[in-house]
């Protein structure tokens, strides 16, 4: 079943006429913790998807949740009827249509999904962000420097990341209610300190690849005693880095696509064997859309106005805080006395091409979640936003540490990034 209440509200969430508004009161994927917290006991928190999103009318003891990185509406509505896996949905659960939260990345969104905390909560809004207490342009998945060719530098620098990452996940708030928690993810990452730091409280399950990562599923499955309540998680990342690397419109692509659809219908869904004495549900979404862009097309900022440096702000060691955000949502950290001329030269430079947004003005609005944003948020955004407008991208350059190389991208309201689907089958 299609659910046409979510298309309808998803379609009428519009900001800037063509960009998209995140839903936080309603359809987004920030709403998708509680949601799996109400399958398990029944109790539907105030932070919960609508009811409508299927799942509600019972309660369940055996859940998986495909978190497919990439993987936008706009992707999922062309492998429907290519894929047995997809079409099951459509048929025999519901098939709904939710929002990211903005800014539309992995890093807020894998950090939601497994803190339950929005990006205005958690903190971790991008893939690169200024961390004032070590006065450092960041990238937190990595646990590394901006810019950093290798991950882990900021451990080896002896920099402690207990101040970065969320002090709480939900699969210690799930040990409360004698829910045990599985978390897979490709061992490529698996011990990375960012990993460590969000799995706290779940058994923590690296896989060599995704037909092994669905093996260890069904081998769940069939091995969940009675009367227990599981749940599992489990990210995907090879359609986003296919799109990153190749291209959206590529065979390459469309290729990766096909090929995990296909396995999680003959090395998942294929293998199990329903029992009547369990109540289990599969649930399918993701984090963000994408959309094609040209690296040989992007905008420079301090290549095309060099002397916009003397409206960003400085660390006290005379460093400039930048870039922060993504090509797709640039967070400048701008001198506050010079914020009226930074717009306004940022505005004449851009014209068209892109959105100027105050950060003050998105939060006032709701950009970054319904809850009022955090301290540790509002100590690391910037206060002026760049958002690129069609397949334009705005970055900063700095020679192998800060270029564009990607042909797929994110992090921006347009509706290709910021619509996804949240796909549930009672099994």
């Amino acid at each position: 079943m299609i659910n046409d209440l979510s298309l309808q509200a998803v379609e009428q969430a519009h900001f800037d006429t063509d960009l998209c508004r995140p839903l936080y009161d309603s359809y987004c994927f920030s709403r998708i913790p509680h949601t799996i917290h109400t399958y398990f006991t029944g109790n539907k928190p105030e932070y919960a998807l609508p009811s409508d999103v299927g799942g509600f009318n019972k309660t369940h003891d055996f859940v998986v949740l495909f978190f497919i990185d990439g993987f936008g509406w706009r992707f999922f509505e062309p492998h429907i009827q290519e894929s047995p896996f997809l079409q099951r949905f459509v048929d025999h659960g519901t098939v709904s249509k939710l929002t990211s939260q903005f800014p539309s990345t992995t890093a807020g969104h894998v950090t939601c999904m497994n803190t339950g905390l929005e990006v205005g909560e958690s903190g971790l809004y991008e893939w690169f962000l200024y961390e004032p207490t070590i006065e450092r342009v960041i990238a937190p998945l990595l646990c590394s420097f901006a810019g950093d060719k290798e991950p882990g530098t900021l451990t080896k620098a002896g920099i402690s990341t207990n101040s970065i990452y969320p002090s709480r996940t939900i699969y210690e708030d799930f040990q409360e209610f004698d829910i045990h928690a599985f978390a897979l993810q490709p061992i490529s990452i698996a011990h990375s300190p960012y990993s460590l730091s969000l799995f706290r409280g779940a058994t923590y399950l690296p896989y060599q690849s995704v037909a092994d990562g669905m093996d260890r599923i069904v081998e769940l499955y069939h091995t969940h005693p009675k009367g227990t309540k599981q749940y599992i998680y489990i990210y995907l990342s090879d359609i986003d880095s296919v799109g990153h690397r190749i291209g959206i419109e590529s065979t390459e692509y469309a290729q990766i696509t096909k090929n995990i659809f296909s396995l999680l219908e003959e090395r998942f869904y294929q293998k199990l064997m329903p029992r009547a004495d369990k109540k289990a549900a599969c649930i399918v979404t993701a984090d963000h859309g994408m959309i094609g862009v040209s690296p040989k097309e992007t905008l420079y900022l301090n290549l095309e106005l060099p002397e916009f440096v003397q409206f960003i702000m400085r660390t006290s060691r005379g460093e400039l805080i930048v870039p922060a955000g993504s090509s797709r949502d640039f967070f400048l950290h701008i001198i506050p006395d010079a914020l009226d001329e930074a717009e306004r030269v940022l505005k004449q430079w851009l014209g068209p091409r892109a959105l100027i947004v105050r950060t003050e003005d998105l939060i006032k609005r709701g950009f970054f979640g319904s809850q009022k944003p955090s301290q540790k948020f509002l100590q690391r955004v910037g206060n002026l936003v760049i958002l690129p407008k069609g397949n334009h991208t705005v970055w900063w350059y700095e020679k192998d540490r800060f270029e564009s190389h990607f042909y797929g991208m994110h992090g921006g309201l347009s509706r290709s990034e910021m619509e996804i689907p949240y796909l549930y089958l009672n099994f």
